[in-house]
């Protein structure tokens, strides 16, 4: 068994660096498909941050009728949170309202003397909402329709929120959708170019596998060697497409840090490279050896 091994494994790297060109060529198209692996890897980790960045400054306003008791605004503010939607709730009485409007509009003289002036306080009570994500601020809004909350509340400020926040679901759905999408595509076409690869070697070879055959050589040491080429190609595209990610994140993580606060892109790639890398090395291996075990099964049933 290691004499049968060892040998797959020889006739194996022999075949790789013989077929120079074509083993160059199937692992210039692996590596392609691997680096928008990773991106898209990456491309989540960016979305998620942004996504989040984004839903700190979006949320559901319900403002409440003046008359409403505060025990019944508290009262609501804990059935919201009951809810698996809710990320948060923030209750914002009328006199901490107009305190953060007088801090707002401090520069403002004409508004803070016409503020002072008023005999009564005229901002009403509310609850500042965020959802988990941002498609779930419909079900937050459809339950805040309940008859029995409605009789409290004055307005929700969801209808002006609701295109910003329905744009913002359906640009990263149809990103992470699209990004997917291509993976899939150059997956296939690194798995054609590989299978057509073997296919080529089978053919350059097919007198040494004729004799094979004849002398009784069992399947398995006839598919092992090509196998063994395509576990070779994947396993190079990964820590090629590692080693290219590397610089290409780097350059670009200031910038994207700068427009996502908090995003700290390459400290996440760097220390989850071995991760990256053991995804990337799963993924390869599984492409190359995959599209070989496919090509020499096609020739052995010939």
């Amino acid at each position: 068994m290691v004499t049968v091994i060892s040998r797959i494994f020889h006739f194996g790297f022999k075949s790789f660096w013989r077929n120079g060109w074509l083993s160059a060529a199937t692992v210039a198209i692996t590596v392609l498909a691997l680096l928008v692996s990773v991106g898209l890897i990456l491309f989540r980790v960016v979305t998620d941050r942004a996504t989040e960045s984004i839903q700190e400054k979006i949320d559901i306003s319900v403002y409440f009728k003046t008359t409403t008791p505060e025990d019944q605004i508290l009262n609501i503010k804990q059935s919201l949170e009951s809810l698996v939607e809710v990320r948060q709730v923030d209750y914002i009485s009328s006199d901490r309202a107009l305190e953060i409007f007088k801090a707002r509009h401090e520069d403002d003289p004409v508004i803070s003397q016409s503020i002072n002036e008023l005999n009564a306080n005229p901002l009403q009570p509310s609850l500042n909402i965020k959802a988990k994500k941002p498609d779930q601020y419909a079900a937050i809004a459809e339950y805040l329709e309940a008859p029995n909350l409605k009789t409290h509340i004055e307005s929700v400020s969801y209808a002006k929120n609701q295109v910003v926040i329905d744009r913002l679901a359906a640009v990263i759905d149809n990103v992470n959708r699209g990004g997917l999408t291509l993976t899939i595509v150059l997956a296939l076409i690194a798995g054609l170019v590989v299978f057509n690869t073997i296919r080529l070697a089978i053919y350059s070879n097919r007198e040494e596998i004729g004799i094979m055959r004849v002398v009784g050589a069992s399947n398995a040491l006839v598919r092992g060697p090509f196998m063994v080429e395509g576990v070779i190609s994947g396993s190079l595209a990964a820590v090629l497409s590692i080693l290219i990610a590397a610089p290409v994140v780097y350059f670009v993580s200031p910038y994207l840090n700068a427009f996502i606060p908090g995003l700290k892109l390459f400290e996440y790639f760097y220390t989850n490279i071995f991760r990256l890398l053991g995804y990337q090395m799963l993924f390869g291996i599984v492409l190359g050896g995959l599209s070989s075990f496919i090509a020499v099964r096609r020739y052995l049933r010939n």
